[in-house]
């Protein structure tokens, strides 16, 4: 039950104060001491023209039918104190929480589709540490929104076009052909830069190849068709760790029979106009630079293919949201895009949505360049994290016969709870000793309690509940079990996993502190049975709320 909504249905229905600004207004106490939840009366006073103590004092003596959860209303210094019947809420959202059972199932299907672009790596390039925050991201959101009851479709839009691909096939017949890896590819990348500087006309033949791979040409499309497969393949495997998955895979390379039919409706709509020989659309009324479509010599752009993947989406999966989650610096590329297609008379434009981040770096490393070969590998940084992992289990001398997978998803959970801890638009050095604290606010501490729930109750015997008289530290746990559907739709709202990330930590607090201050098991059986069902809750949201992020749960660490 969301008491909160049960608590503004409840004032409003006095007729008292004005619904439309009542709504919202009610917050849960920061100090329960001053009751459960309240209603600041401040900003009602100056639309009723009465004072806040005035208001709250009115609302009180309207108030002579509680609901069941409510104990007790105070009026304190312009502040309605409600005060709930803590055995009652509480036998009601343990109760609750306990029928849904370890894993919980996901909301009815909405009817809604969402498509959610995200990853996006480039083909025959390192799947590098600057991809973790895309990655996980849009992951994150992947999951969130299909518990939620959308059919959700996860796009890999691969970078597989360019005139870098004429690049990396020039250095390939010339210097490296045979079998290849995705390191050799890098290292052809490379040298062909260090080449070029010396021998400008590499840069002729690269366009030379890059045409070929236009045109169809059997020998370039054979090549470029083997380093794509080199390239999802070692990226399935960082994939496969991470728990990412997508739906499809139509790079830019898909719509390159689409893009005419983009030009043509926009020539045909009056809206391309040339400039300095390239065909733009005008965005100076929108105080935007114009939106670049063709070059000088015809070739598309990214704003060219962005287009005619909007389009095709719409089409294919008819979503009612089009989320696209590219770092910060694309930001004008998108609100050009989404101005193109409403100018294009798409009403659906106003669904498209960018979802932003900033960038990742890591602790010590420079600047990333892949032209300089200078390149932190994400499955390098995943691979750190689980052996140093390892390391910490054998110093605590467990030989459990489940080393191996906790090592792997306490390792792994580091560096995706080290990504999405944070809110997703700032910028984050990404430092392992610290993702791996299993004392701070970190994945391994949210893991560590988890197993510690499963310990607890794998000791007790647990029974049927009774629930009495419930102290502030036990109630404030209780509170926070049933704030996770709430918190899941507000990060889906805010397109912010780190809301469900801020909100397990807070749970884990709770019942950490809830587990120190309380005796769980004890010759009590009722309290015995009350506490032990409270940690089942717990351990249940808990894992729940990290599978959405991305986390596994293990049961012993």
């Amino acid at each position: 039950m969301d008491y909160l909504k049960e608590t503004e249905k409840y004032i409003i229905s006095k007729g008292v104060i004005p619904e439309e600004e009542t709504r919202g207004l009610i917050v849960y106490s920061a100090d329960l001491k001053n009751g459960d939840c309240c209603l600041p009366c401040f900003k009602l006073s100056k639309v009723m023209r009465i004072s806040p103590v005035a208001i709250a004092e009115k609302l009180k003596a309207s108030m002579t039918d509680l609901p069941p959860f409510v104990e007790k209303v105070e009026s304190v210094n312009g502040y309605l104190n409600f005060y709930f019947d803590r055995a009652e809420v509480t036998k009601e959202v343990i109760g609750s929480a306990l029928k849904r059972g370890e894993n919980f199932d996901p909301y009815p299907q909405n009817g809604k589709t969402i498509c959610i672009d995200y990853s996006s790596v480039n083909i025959a390039k390192p799947f590098h540490i600057g991809h973790l925050l895309t990655t996980v991201i849009g992951g994150s959101l992947y999951r969130i929104f299909k518990f939620l009851g959308y059919k959700t479709v996860g796009i890999n839009h691969l970078g597989d076009w360019g005139t870098q691909f004429g690049k990396l096939l020039t250095a390939y017949f010339r210097w490296g052909e045979g079998e290849q890896t995705m390191d050799s590819l890098l290292e052809l990348y490379v040298r062909f830069h260090k080449e070029a500087e010396k021998d400008p006309s590499l840069d002729d033949e690269a366009r030379m190849w890059f045409k070929k791979i236009e045109q169809g040409d059997k020998k370039a499309t054979e090549v470029f068709e083997k380093f794509k497969q080199i390239t999802l393949a070692e990226v399935g495997k960082v994939y496969d760790r991470l728990g990412i998955v997508f739906d499809s895979y139509n790079g830019e390379s898909f719509y390159n029979d689409k893009l005419s039919d983009v030009v043509d409706e926009l020539k045909r709509k009056g809206l391309l106009c040339e400039s300095e020989g390239a065909m733009v659309v005008k965005l100076d009324e929108f105080d935007m630079p114009p939106c670049l479509i063709l070059k000088k010599d015809g070739a598309s752009l990214y704003a060219t293919r962005d287009l005619a993947a909007a389009i095709y989406r719409k089409k294919t999966y008819d979503f009612d949201k089009n989320l696209y989650v590219v770092a910060y610096q694309q930001n004008l590329h998108f609100k050009q895009l989404f101005k193109v297609l409403e100018l294009m008379g798409y009403e659906w434009a106003k669904d498209c949505i960018h979802v932003p981040f900033g960038m990742v770096s890591l602790e010590g490393a420079g600047a990333l360049s892949t032209r300089n070969g200078n390149v932190v590998k994400l499955a390098d940084v995943i691979e750190a994290s689980v052996q140093k992992t390892k390391a910490i289990i054998a110093r605590k001398n467990q030989d459990s016969p489940e080393a191996d997978f906790i090592a792997e998803a306490v390792g792994v959970g580091a560096v995706v709870f080290g990504a999405l801890s944070g809110g997703r638009i700032k910028d984050m050095v990404f430092s392992l000793d610290k993702a791996l604290n299993f004392d701070g606010e970190t994945g391994p501490y949210l893991q560590y309690t988890h197993a510690r729930c499963c310990s607890v109750l794998e000791k007790g015997k647990e029974g049927e509940a009774e629930f009495g008289d419930t102290d502030d530290e036990t109630f404030a746990l209780v509170r926070l079990i049933n704030a996770f559907d709430d918190t899941v739709l507000s990060a889906a709202e805010k397109y912010e996993p780190s809301i469900i990330s801020r909100y397990l930590i807070d749970l884990a607090q709770a019942f950490n502190k809830f587990y120190i201050d309380h005796r769980i098991i004890s010759d009590d059986t009722k309290t015995t049975a009350a506490r032990l069902a409270i940690t089942r809750a717990v351990k249940n949201t808990l894992k729940n709320g990290m599978a959405l992020i991305l986390l596994k749960a293990p049961q012993k660490m």
